[in-house]
């Protein structure tokens, strides 16, 4: 197994207690359950969309602490997908 270090420079995400809602920050929540704790949503954001690609079957979330909003964290579309044909055609 391979293990990523953490430089020192880097902010490593806080873990919490999957129960508990963050106070302040950005929390990244999979599957309903707050998994870790970022200081800026983007950070929550770009950490939920890495996990989306690998598993595009989970749902993820970034919480908002101050503002206690949840925003759903999505697969950008693909080009090569096909359109759904309109029911009035």
């Amino acid at each position: 197994m391979i293990e990523k270090h953490v430089s020192e420079d880097e902010a490593r995400p806080k873990n919490l207690k999957a129960h508990i809602l963050p106070v302040d920050g950005y929390g990244l929540e999979v599957d309903g359950r707050v998994k870790s704790q970022y200081e800026t949503a983007e950070a929550a954001s770009k950490a939920g969309l890495e996990l989306k690609q690998k598993y595009p079957h989970i749902q993820v979330m970034v919480f908002g602490a101050k503002e206690r909003t949840r925003t759903a964290v999505e697969l950008p579309a693909q080009s090569g997908e096909k359109k759904q044909p309109d029911a009035a055609e």
